[in-house]
């Protein structure tokens, strides 16, 4: 099993047709997982382990001595000064071309059915999770090779949240990620713009940490599967290959929204989102002509892991359909470079940090 494959670009006059599955295309190399973490403090690869469940690898279950012998200097020379210094920052990608290494004690589950008690609080996700501290979990066992920075736009959602919450905490500790969770709330019953608030997110989030990495996450969908890593490569990551709701495929070729995964100098970059989508529709292949437009590729994993549930909901009011979607999409590559970071406004009401998130709330219609 290969977890990441290149996507086909998608010309601008293709926007939002309807199409099957993921194109095929060459297999990436793929991925070691945040499991197979390096002890910066030791500067030793945590890599004495078996080989990830159902992965390929050459058909032996135990990656042998002399691979991790050879695989330790590879990590190594991927961390500045290889491998030392007090924060050990990462960049690249750390990419094998047939196994992937995982820890002997891990508990990665893979793929499985999620429930949803009806009757749910956040007490109990609270007392789940005793060591996420004021939104944030770094593991005790292994400095992270990222710090992971999760974006979740909400409005009026509260039981989703719960909902995602209850279940995202678990899933990014087993994959042994230090990060935080910031839910950027928009005030008031005006139009929503969901590309406007991550904006917002990716900008107060770096004021709080160097993060390296940001996920784009839609506050409905809930990941189903472990090896869905939660982490940024050397190109932007589109997570969600199926749902529930759509039978598990793909919703349309160049779809490019949900849960993204860019890298901090990716997103910066591309200007991050366009402020002017309002209502629902538009931002989210906005954001793929822009990757595109960067000569930047977008990796999926297989469509065995890149697995969601849907949250059911009705439209939000608020959230209409914006029908000014297609004329601002053939506006991009005119006006991506004015049109993002770089001109977000808005008005911080308040940053307060709770037990399971920090909660950012920010007001669009008051002159900012």
């Amino acid at each position: 099993m290969v977890f990441y494959r290149e996507v086909p670009s998608i010309k601008p006059n293709t926007v939002g047709t309807q199409g099957r599955d993921a194109h095929s295309s060459p297999a990436l190399p793929m991925l070691l997982p945040p499991r197979a973490q390096i002890d910066l403090a030791g500067g030793a690869a945590c890599l004495a382990g078996d080989q990830a469940p159902g992965l390929q690898g050459g058909g032996a279950s135990t990656p042998t001595a002399a691979v991790e012998r050879e695989a330790e200097p590879v990590l190594r020379s991927r961390l500045p000064g290889g491998g030392g210094g007090p924060r050990g920052r990462f960049t690249p990608p750390l990419l094998f071309p047939s196994v992937v290494f995982v820890r002997r004690d891990c508990d990665w589950g893979g793929p499985s059915k999620l429930v949803f008690k009806p009757d749910l609080t956040l007490e109990e996700v609270r007392a789940e999770n005793p060591k996420v501290y004021r939104g944030r979990y770094q593991p005790e066992e292994c400095k992270a090779l990222q710090k992971v920075a999760i974006l979740i736009p909400h409005r009026n959602r509260e039981k989703h949240l719960m909902y995602l919450l209850e279940h995202l905490h678990p899933f990014l500790q087993r994959q042994q990620l230090e990060y935080g969770i910031y839910i950027i709330h928009q005030a008031g019953s005006k139009k929503f713009n969901r590309a406007k608030l991550l904006n917002v997110g990716y900008l107060e989030a770096l004021k709080e940490e160097n993060w390296d990495c940001f996920i784009f996450h839609d506050v409905d969908l809930v990941p189903e599967n472990d090896f869905n890593l939660y982490t940024c490569e050397d190109q932007p990551k589109h997570l969600v290959v199926g749902r529930n709701s759509t039978g598990y495929r793909l919703r349309y070729s160049g779809y490019f929204g949900g849960v993204t995964a860019l890298s901090r100098e990716q997103f910066f970059k591309v200007n991050g989102f366009s402020n002017n989508y309002w209502g629902w529709g538009g931002e989210d292949d906005d954001l793929r002509l822009r990757v595109e437009l960067h000569r930047m590729k977008i990796l999926r994993p297989k469509p065995e892991v890149g697995k969601y549930t849907m949250i059911f909901h009705t439209r939000d009011r608020g959230n209409e359909v914006n029908i000014e979607r297609m004329k601002l999409l053939h506006q991009v590559a005119r006006v991506w470079k004015t049109d993002g970071l770089t001109s977000c406004t808005y008005k911080l009401l308040s940053v307060k940090h709770n037990p399971l998130y920090i909660n950012i709330t920010v007001d669009f219609w008051s002159g900012a």
